[in-house]
């Protein structure tokens, strides 16, 4: 079968690789639809390998060369034994990660997600998104609503990381909410604060065609360009008493953008950290203290967010398709998708790739 597999950084191939082997016991034989490009697979082609085991990795065993992709979905193929919540036929969404379901200090409490052994399809096992089919775990495989498309449930992946980033902020009806960075994450974080009830959604970019995207995407956003604009300054004007707003979400992993969202929210406010940064980011630690604010962390997202975000998503409250910009074949998938999305100018958001083409 063809499928797309990462060598090296820079070093993407369409390959004919081998069918996956039938599904054993308590595994899922799926024919992939649609998959994203993830920021992740972006940084594993441009700086790589980072996700992507140099040697076997300690649960999964797998190493590279790596099928990439982990935002998709498909068509059940097979079943193997003691499988019974699919059944051949099924369209599903992949829950991509993968780790001990027992025996783990966070798997015994359900926090599967914070697992030390934590692998992930598409990045550190044997299958993933951007081949024509893969082979699964059953608590991989997740269906999906009839109301949602085959496009759509690609589209949950990352659409638990912004519920959940938003679940960690503590998001409510009426609040105020900044979010750092107009890309797929950060919108969708946008459309979710939305969902939650946030009145007031300010974002922040550098990048004003992805600002111009973002106001396409979710009409009444209050877009700022902090090359223009003192981002903290905007939003004291122009939120209650002057304080600045009750949340505010970094998705970015750039650390001026952390310290905008520090500067941005009022006394006692919220900041959620869920962009990945590369490097020791240095914050005012005094003005933490001063305003009493609350930092956190967002790790990915716990495992049974899916059937809560495929609801969020089929009506219509997290309209994620329109974070979707580009379809592309697996043929097309380096130079039409993850070159682009490296492009500087920016000029697409979310591209899939249709594995029927």
């Amino acid at each position: 079968m063809k499928a797309l597999r990462f060598h090296a950084a820079k070093d993407l191939r369409v390959e004919d690789i081998p069918q996956p082997a039938e599904p054993g016991p308590g595994q899922v034989l799926i024919k992939n639809r649609f998959c994203g490009i993830c920021g992740t697979d972006l940084h594993e082609y441009a700086y790589g390998p980072i996700f992507v085991p140099k040697e076997p990795h300690p649960f999964t065993k797998a190493h590279g060369p790596q099928v990439l992709g982990h935002e998709f979905g498909g068509v059940v193929k097979a079943v193997g034994e003691g499988v019974s919540h699919v059944k051949v036929g099924d369209r599903v969404s992949v829950q991509p990660l993968i780790m001990p379901r027992e025996g783990d200090y966070y798997a015994d409490r359900g926090l599967f997600h914070l697992s030390s052994q934590l692998a992930l399809a598409g990045l550190s096992w044997q299958s993933g998104g951007m081949a024509e089919a893969a082979l699964l775990n059953d608590y991989n495989v997740q269906p999906i609503p009839e109301s949602l498309s085959d496009e759509e449930a690609a589209l949950i992946e990352p659409t638990a990381v912004a519920v959940y980033a938003c679940d960690r902020a503590g998001v409510t009806a009426g609040n105020s909410v900044l979010i750092t960075g107009a890309g797929p994450i950060g919108i969708l974080t946008a459309m979710a604060a939305r969902a939650a009830g946030a009145t007031q959604i300010f974002m922040s970019d550098l990048n004003d065609t992805r600002l111009a995207l973002a106001r396409e995407a979710l009409k009444d956003v209050r877009t700022i360009n902090p090359r223009s604009a003192n981002v903290g300054e905007v939003i004291r004007s122009e939120t209650e008493g002057g304080v600045g707003c009750d949340i505010a979400i970094e998705c970015v992993g750039n650390e001026h953008a952390l310290k905008n969202c520090a500067d941005a929210v009022r006394k006692q406010g919220v900041v959620v950290q869920t962009g990945l940064h590369p490097h020791e980011n240095p914050l005012n630690w005094f003005d933490v203290t001063f305003k009493d604010i609350d930092i956190r962390g967002s790790w990915a997202y716990p495992t049974h967010y899916w059937p809560r975000v495929a609801r969020l998503i089929a009506s219509g409250q997290i309209p994620a398709l329109r974070i979707v910009t580009k379809f592309v074949s697996l043929g097309e998938a380096v130079t039409g998708g993850f070159d682009q999305l490296l492009d500087p100018a920016g000029k697409h958001l979310k591209i899939l790739i249709d594995l029927s083409r």
